[in-house]
């Protein structure tokens, strides 16, 4: 039997990103709601998600929906090049500001005046030039290495990280001022395990595409092969499927997909945890910690000190213990009275 699946595609006026974002009525319709939103303003914007979610996709789509769709869309991964490199990357070099700079070179900040700057992996932007790049953000303006002569830019910032920047901020290992510059409007990008309603949309994209490419023609995918593709953790998400399907049509003379669906491990779905009694949610801390001290007071048989006693089980100094027990109102007396009936 074979499988069908309508291609769900964002409203995009590119053609090409027609083509390529799938899921504003599936999996993506928080994300694009938000796109259409933060879009038409100046704001920066924060993608988060792991790797191979689409976050460059969504950057360039932010960009076409704004004001800014005619100016320049000029991106850089701040993982892929060396520290060093980064600054003079970023906001350029005079001729002669350090060994091998031959000739002027103007920065990607300068690039995409007037447009949007994509800051890819910006958690991997080393300590010492993030105050540089804070200043670009709050005043828009820098200064070549090697020169004096300041530049005034107009940039929007959309940034996209796979790392917890609060984390590192925690860690001191990211300035908490950037952090929250970059976070003025966050988008948080699911996991494509958590849009399997997604995944045949997809597939028949990237078959197509692949299909084409390969002057293949195919136009079937068996339901179990599909199953299988749903049921997958894909943890490198649209990148992994994106891969797996070109090696799957390389593998298909025919038109009939061949996927070896055997290596695919479904998802280990975790028990849900057994609801609680409304009962014990309506108990307070101070309940719970009075039921516990009668318990262990019940098994000590009335006894506060000794080694056996309820202090040394409950972990505390004797006198703690009598006074957490005045404060819960458990009086000694009515405890051994208690054991002694």
């Amino acid at each position: 039997m074979m499988a069908t699946a309508t291609k769900k595609i964002l409203n995009f006026p590119s053609p090409a990103e027609r083509d390529s974002i799938i899921g504003a009525d599936g999996g993506l319709r928080n994300v694009w709601d938000s796109v259409r939103i933060v879009a038409p303003t100046d704001a920066a914007v924060l993608i988060q998600g792991e790797t191979g979610t689409g976050k460059e996709l969504i950057a360039r789509a932010i960009h076409n929906q704004s004001e800014r769709h005619n100016a320049p869309y000029v991106k850089i991964n701040c993982a892929a090049i060396p520290g060093a490199l980064l600054e003079s990357e970023l906001f350029g070099h005079e001729r002669g500001a350090f060994t091998g700079a031959l000739m002027q070179t103007t920065g990607r900040f300068q690039l995409a005046d007037r447009g949007t700057l994509f800051l890819d992996e910006v958690g991997d932007l080393p300590l010492e030039l993030q105050p540089k790049l804070l200043r670009v953000l709050q005043e828009q303006e820098f200064e070549r290495l090697g020169s004096t002569r300041t530049i005034h830019v107009n940039v929007r910032i959309v940034a996209a990280t796979n790392l917890d920047l609060l984390e590192l901020v925690r860690q001191k290992r990211f300035r908490a001022d950037l952090y929250y510059r970059l976070n003025v409007f966050p988008i948080s990008l699911p996991p494509l395990r958590e849009r399997a309603e997604d995944i045949p949309a997809l597939v028949w994209h990237f078959v197509h595409k692949f299909a084409d490419r390969m002057n293949r023609n195919i136009e079937v995918v068996p339901e179990d092969v599909m199953e299988a593709f749903q049921a997958h953790e894909w943890p490198g998400n649209i990148r992994e499927l994106q891969n797996f399907i070109e090696r799957a049509v390389i593998l298909s003379p025919g038109t009939v997909l061949r996927a070896a669906v055997s290596g695919l491990k479904p998802v280990e779905r975790k028990p849900q945890a057994a609801p609680v009694p409304v009962s014990a949610l309506d108990r307070t801390l101070a309940d719970a910690e009075r039921d516990h001290i009668l318990e262990v007071l019940r098994h000590s048989g009335g006894v506060i000190a000794g080694n056996n006693g309820a202090a040394a089980r409950l972990g505390m100094k004797r006198t703690t213990l009598i006074y957490r027990m005045r404060k819960l109102g458990i009086e000694q007396k009515r405890v051994s009275a208690a054991m002694a009936n």
